[in-house]
């Protein structure tokens, strides 16, 4: 079993990294070389603009390469709830931009020639309570009058044609959602943008940011510095630089996952007959899919605690039960893959974008972050270019979490506490 994530080990490394000092004045200086920042990057690029992308580790290393290689539609809230919460108009109007987060992850595979397996399959929520299946029933209907009327609900007497597994009450059909591999996309996105001159530096992690003097900032590096007429920060739940105000207001939540063998046709047509993304509706939640080589990756919140390779470990046993729970024909298959990875979760749920004491940010996509990372970065290239309107988060604010400052003391409280509300909600 290896300990690290599939869709590194499957993918080939990005190979369009710059050599050498990191020196000289650019347009735009993006921190950070996940999904994110690499589309940001490439989009700048297309529009004239002289990039530099700076990377702490390697492309993809962090969450754009360690998550569910799901492209999903849908936001993780109750549609209901959100709609009572900032109202119809508001609700809808984000609702379609994780839509269109999907559209752009499509568009882009296809402009650039990417590699990636994408695949419209669909998303299906799973009732893991009889409850949960009347909660999804209400929000399809909200869903399907409201925003999206290509959903559909699927009950418990129907649920083989869409999962072989007696463990739920019937789920969510949610379309437009795809599978993606998320290793060969994000290093594809970033060789895109080498390709169309952004200098990219992998292992360089941003030490020091100022203003310069005349404008702009001067970013520090170990390997030198650079000024930049603009700064987005890219970098999610980074530990590097100087970001205090980013990790008062940003929760980094462990995902972990594991993948089985490849498995026989035969037996995938019986546990996922059309191969959608699944995920369940416990606060703990667990979520699967097959991969382009006919695995099975299963995944979830098996313990609220930090990645590393003991925890990942000690996850994955968690996580094979659960398989093994969901799937009995799967308890004799080998486990090939275990890896975590860290969420950049923020208080509601929901991402924020913007711009501070000159400075761009987008981040905390709270596991929703392929769709909405790849598109915001491409948003952001126009906020950055005056168009400061079409930032969906614009209007809302981030106030620090309190009691937090930077490392998440809190995570086994609040393990316990979503137990507690699986256990009786």
């Amino acid at each position: 079993m290896k300990l690290t994530s599939y869709w590194l080990d499957t993918s080939i490394p990005f190979s369009g990294g710059a050599e050498g000092p990191v020196q000289g004045r650019y347009d735009v200086a993006v921190i950070g070389g996940g999904l994110t920042g690499s589309s940001a990057a490439l989009a700048l690029a297309k529009k004239g603009a002289r990039v530099i992308l700076l990377e702490a580790e390697t492309i993809g290393h962090a969450a754009s390469g360690r998550n569910g290689g799901m492209c999903n539609n849908g936001f993780a809230q109750d549609y209901g709830i959100m709609s009572q919460r900032l109202g119809h108009e508001t609700a809808d109007r984000l609702y379609r931009a994780f839509d269109a987060g999907v559209d752009t992850v499509e568009r882009l595979v296809a402009e650039e020639d990417i590699d990636c397996s994408f695949a419209r399959v669909g998303k299906i929520k799973l009732a893991a309570k009889p409850e949960h299946y009347d909660k999804l029933a209400r929000a399809q209907d909200l869903l399907a009058a409201h925003v999206d009327p290509d959903t559909e609900m699927v009950s418990r007497a129907n649920l083989a044609s869409e999962v072989g597994s007696g463990r739920y009450y019937g789920g969510l059909i949610y379309r437009k959602s795809a599978s993606i591999h998320i290793g060969r996309f994000v290093r594809g996105l970033a060789e895109a943008a080498a390709r169309r001159g952004v200098t990219i530096h992998e292992r360089t992690p941003m030490i020091g940011l100022k203003p310069a003097p005349g404008g702009g900032h001067v970013v520090a590096t170990s390997k030198g510095d650079v000024t930049a007429r603009q700064v987005l920060l890219a970098s999610g739940i980074s530990q590097a630089g100087p970001l205090g105000w980013v990790r008062r207001r940003i929760v980094p939540v462990g995902a972990f996952l594991i993948v089985t063998e490849p498995l026989p046709v035969d037996l995938l047509d019986k546990l996922t007959p059309r191969r959608r993304n699944a995920v369940d509706t416990r606060n703990l939640v667990n979520y699967f899919r097959t991969t382009p080589d006919n695995r099975l990756l299963f995944g979830g919140r098996a313990r609220f605690a930090v990645s590393n390779p003991a925890s990942d470990e000690k996850s994955g046993a968690i996580l094979r039960a659960a398989l093994n729970d969901v799937f009995p024909a799967l308890r004799d298959a080998r486990i090939d893959y275990c890896w975590g990875g860290m969420v950049d979760m923020t208080r509601d749920r929901l991402p924020r974008a913007g711009e501070r004491d000159g400075v761009y940010y987008s981040m905390g996509y709270s596991g929703h972050g392929t769709q909405m990372s790849t598109l915001m970065g491409t948003i952001m290239a126009e906020v950055m270019d005056g168009r400061a309107e079409l930032n969906p988060w614009k209007d809302f604010a981030w106030p620090a979490i309190p009691g937090h400052f930077g490392k998440p003391w809190f995570l086994p409280l609040i393990g316990a506490y979503y137990r507690i509300k699986d256990r009786f909600q």
